[in-house]
């Protein structure tokens, strides 16, 4: 046979991979243990292309695994290199660039596809970032230790997102140390954000307080973005212990911080996604037991979600049936839930389930009625999944 793509066989063969089928077999065992995913396979067919004509370049996890095991980006391995892309090993700056650009490709993503496919290649990079760190020097490291940060953050919110919230747990505090080693007193402030997100989750309202209280004790040396993520976050805690003013207080001094966000930063954008925080509010309302007042927020906030937002989009409309139930309205909740549920079984997201779940439970005033078995029926292929 004849090898085409001398690069990518010649890499094997040093490694000791005699054959293509030894190779793809090495490849996948690598890639499971890398991104921690069983499911992760490349194989011999797979292989042969790639030392055929030069291939098309892989995709993100599978050139992180390439990369990790040979040392080599796709491009050095004879792969066709994609419009846009930024070699990381071509200059010490292009490395933060380049993970930048990644991630911001990657909050896109998890907007509209939600956590399960996007752990294994955001984690892995975020490895792939660690192993950089070790080596790098001055600014430069100090800017990969930036992106690692926000890299933690993100694999943290995605476990959160898919109902781990052990996993979300642990990251968040990888976010936490490497925020502290990069000395930035915006991520640090951004990482504890991140640990009283867990314990929103959590229902520990005065934890969520403390942490956001420690955040903005040092708010005069803060970013307002980080100040806004703090406050918004600290009325998700006064939620939960009842405190309806202090819900009010928070949400609109962050409210009235929203437009002086300037920074060019590509971690925490989400605060620019809801002006006038009624997404929050309306959740707070929610917690509360105000139905009728997050039932008319809900439904000015749907009318402005985009459908890239596909994920949002369900959980708000789950919030937005429990409100309705919640304000006596049924049959209105139901017909919510429809779309609701839709999102929640292509997304997978715990978040949404979660969600779901408190809606039947506020629903159960109905469970015998007619609308009470039409929720049963509506909701039945999520409670299959879970």
């Amino acid at each position: 046979m004849s090898h085409r793509n001398d690069a990518l066989r010649a890499a094997r063969l040093r490694l000791g991979w005699r054959t293509m089928e030894q190779a793809a077999k090495g490849l996948s065992v690598h890639g499971r243990q890398l991104l921690d995913d069983r499911h992760f396979d490349v194989s011999p067919r797979t292989w042969r292309r790639w030392e055929g004509v030069r291939p098309g370049w892989p995709p993100a996890e599978t050139a992180m695994v390439l990369h990790d095991v040979f040392g080599q980006w796709p491009e050095d391995l004879g792969f066709t290199t994609p419009d846009g892309w930024i070699r990381p090993e071509a200059h010490e700056e292009g490395d933060v660039d380049y993970f930048q650009q990644q991630l911001e490709g990657h909050y896109r993503a998890d907007m509209y596809l939600g956590p399960h496919d996007l752990i294994g290649t955001v984690s892995a990079q975020y490895r792939l970032i660690g192993k950089l760190i070790r080596s790098a020097k001055g600014e430069v490291r100090r800017g990969l230790l930036r992106a690692g940060a926000a890299y933690a953050a993100l694999v943290g919110w995605l476990y959160q997102d898919a109902g781990d919230l052990g996993a979300a747990a642990f990251w968040r505090g990888v976010t936490q140390e490497i925020a502290v080693r990069s000395r930035d007193p915006h991520l640090i402030g951004y990482s504890l954000v991140n640990q009283a997100q867990v314990r929103t989750d959590l229902g520990d309202g005065y934890g969520v307080i403390d942490l956001c209280e420690a955040v903005l004790d040092e708010s005069d040396r803060l970013f307002p973005k980080v100040r806004i993520m703090a406050m918004q976050q600290q009325a998700h805690g006064a939620s939960l212990t009842g405190d309806r003013p202090a819900v009010n207080r928070l949400i609109d001094t962050a409210t009235g911080l929203l437009e002086r966000v300037d920074d060019d930063l590509p971690w925490g954008n989400a605060c620019r996604r809801t002006p006038g925080y009624q997404v929050q509010r309306a959740t707070c309302y929610g917690r509360l037991g105000l139905g009728r007042e997050a039932g008319s927020l809900w439904a000015q906030v749907l009318d402005g979600v985009p459908v890239t937002a596909r994920r949002d989009r369900g959980v708000y409309l789950a919030r937005h049936a429990t409100a309705a139930a919640a304000a006596r309205e049924p049959d209105h909740a139901v017909e919510i839930a429809r779309e609701a549920v839709e999102i929640a079984v292509e997304t997978r997201s715990a978040r949404m389930s979660r969600e779901l779940a408190t809606l039947e439970r506020v629903m159960r005033p109905w469970h015998d009625a007619p609308v009470g078995r039409d929720l049963a029926e509506i909701l039945a292929p999520v409670n299959e999944g879970s």
